[in-house]
């Protein structure tokens, strides 16, 4: 029986998360629509030991922002940046140009945006962040990113879960490998009543990625005896379905029923 609601599936994700992002870089690109103001005659610089005030605003460094993180070009980001675009901008579903990015994939938009200080602990409409989205899909090199940019290991998806919790799920082991060497809780409960060990026994699969994900939690100071919102332990769960292998490991580590 699958304990996952129809839009936490993958085919959902998938069939409605490019339209999202789609929607928000083209708000980002609608920010130029307006002329520039005419620029008034500047006076003629005077000697100052001061640093230089940042430059004036390009109005079309929104819709170059929007365009450089569509073709995940990370120079091109910068220099949308470096020109005035507002990297904290709110489009379609609340994600900013980020958030953004990371759905998408985007690696190098990504890492512009955050060595340029964009947030990567700000949540969308759907309570995604940079962080906790990198860390749900596995995309490891953004997740690094965000935890040297002061990540909140303890802030929550719209399932009351880490970031470890999915990726526990998905059998990411470098993810799950990053965060717990970050020093997240291997044993949050989320609002299904599971922690990321039950998670990778109850939806995920006895295959090698999560034998070595179900692996790292336990190395890394998940309790094998945590039971879940009706009471069943991991090795229970893990029997119960037929995940032999996880339950093994399960068992090696002390877990019972």
């Amino acid at each position: 029986m699958s304990h996952t609601p129809f839009f936490r599936t993958p085919s959902a994700r998938r069939a409605i998360l490019p339209l999202a992002v789609a929607a928000t870089l083209t708000l980002l690109a609608g920010c130029a629509a307006e002329p520039p103001a005419p620029t008034p005659t500047p006076a003629p610089p005077t000697p100052s030991s001061e640093p230089s005030a940042p430059a004036t605003p390009d109005p079309q460094a929104n819709a170059d922002l929007a365009a450089a993180i569509a073709a995940n070009d990370g120079p091109a980001t910068l220099s949308a940046i470096e020109r005035g675009a507002d990297i904290e901008l709110r489009g379609e579903g609340g994600m900013t140009p980020l958030i953004a990015a990371t759905k998408a994939g985007a690696v190098a938009a990504a890492t512009a945006l955050i060595e340029a200080g964009a947030n990567v602990n700000t949540q969308d409409d759907i309570q995604d962040s940079a962080y906790l989205y990198a860390g749900a899909e596995g995309y490891a090199e953004i997740l690094a990113l965000t935890l040297t940019h002061g990540a909140d290991l303890a802030s929550t998806n719209r399932f009351g879960g880490t970031a470890l919790i999915p990726a526990g799920e998905h059998g990411h082991v470098g993810v799950t490998k990053l965060l717990l060497e970050a020093g997240i809780d291997p044993d949050h409960v989320n609002d299904l009543g599971w922690t990321a060990l039950q998670e990778a026994v109850l939806l995920g699969t006895d295959g090698p990625e999560h034998q070595e994900t179900v692996r790292l939690l336990l190395a890394g100071g998940a309790d094998p005896d945590l039971r879940d919102g009706e009471g069943n332990t991991p090795l229970a769960n893990a029997e119960a379905r037929g995940s032999w292998a996880l339950a093994e490991l399960i068992r090696g580590a002390g877990g019972g029923y």
